[in-house]
């Protein structure tokens, strides 16, 4: 009998197609929530659109750092997602996609996407660049391992597509620019956490010490709450420095005060699977604030 279950899993891994194993080696769905971000900074960075070379280019530059950045995330992490149920069927942890073959995928990903960008300019491929190592090496090997505040530090490598699309049209840094990557990156703790209780088991049985292992689950409630109140605030900066207008203002508080009432909920009114409904509703929310931010824009282009 153990012979033929293992067979049959034998069996199922093999049977797994190829392509879809490294689909899901470059986390897809995070990787087209980050390039919606780059494609709002591209369209923010210029009055009307932005020239279709550099948005096909710049996107798909983008995109390729950013799947690797996941793909050498899945080779590193490859021990803990083997403890987590949430990670336990990832290619690499189960050996459907080896170590070699997934980093050698990623390097070409890494490289072929530097290339793209450096062809619209070379401050784009750089930034890039150091996304992916401030990722996949900074808070993969260190940070995630290192200090509870892991996600507030490493966020910051999560946050920069929509300066990289600016970056991708203009050739360089803006203010403004940097204000959508503060919106992520206050955004990023929260939204982080609350998986972080969901999985807290998970993540204290891997030894990976998320603010709900450390510090425990209040603790983290609370500090989701004051994080989606600094949002509510850092909200309204791009309203206020000139960057957007009503659409967006109106938008973004209505979003950023249902973030906060789910957070108020999980503090203080918690109940069985609330913690994974906010998550759920953060990323709705970070959709539905750079649509916000792109939709504010066309009215103002187009008037």
């Amino acid at each position: 009998m153990v012979k033929l279950t293992q067979t049959l899993s034998s069996s199922t891994a093999t049977d797994t197609p190829q392509w879809r194993d490294y689909l899901e080696l470059t986390k897809p769905k995070v990787v087209a929530m980050l390039l919606l971000t780059a494609m709002v900074g591209m369209c923010l960075a210029v009055p009307v659109l932005p020239p279709a070379k550099v948005v096909i280019l710049g996107l798909l530059g983008i995109g390729m750092q950013s799947a690797a950045a996941a793909v050498f995330n899945h080779v590193i992490d490859q021990r803990i997602d083997r403890q987590m149920q949430r990670t336990i069927h990832r290619p690499v942890a189960k050996g459907r996609v080896g170590t070699v073959q997934a980093v050698t995928f990623g390097v070409v990903l890494m490289v072929a996407g530097f290339a793209l960008l450096w062809m619209l300019n070379a401050l784009v491929a750089w930034l890039t660049f150091a996304s992916l190592i401030g990722y996949a090496l900074v808070y993969t090997v260190w940070l995630k391992h290192a200090t509870p505040q892991n996600i507030v530090i490493g966020g910051l490598a999560g946050a920069m597509p929509p300066l990289l699309g600016w970056v991708a049209v203009t050739g360089q840094l803006d203010p403004h620019a940097l204000l959508l990557v503060v919106l992520i990156f206050t955004w990023t703790p929260p939204h982080f956490w609350a998986l972080a209780i969901h999985r807290q088991k998970d993540y204290a049985k891997a030894g990976v010490p998320m603010l709900p292992v450390t510090h425990g689950i209040e603790f983290t409630k609370t500090m989701i709450l004051l994080y989606t109140l600094l949002l509510v605030v850092v909200g309204f900066l791009p309203w206020l420095s000139g960057m957007s207008g009503p659409i967006y203002l109106v938008g973004s508080f209505a979003l950023n005060l249902g973030f906060a009432w789910y957070a108020w909920c999980l503090k203080f009114a918690d109940k069985k699977g609330l913690a994974w409904q906010t998550f759920k509703y953060s990323i709705w929310h970070i959709f539905g604030l750079f649509v916000v931010l792109l939709a504010d824009h066309a009215w103002y282009a187009v008037a």
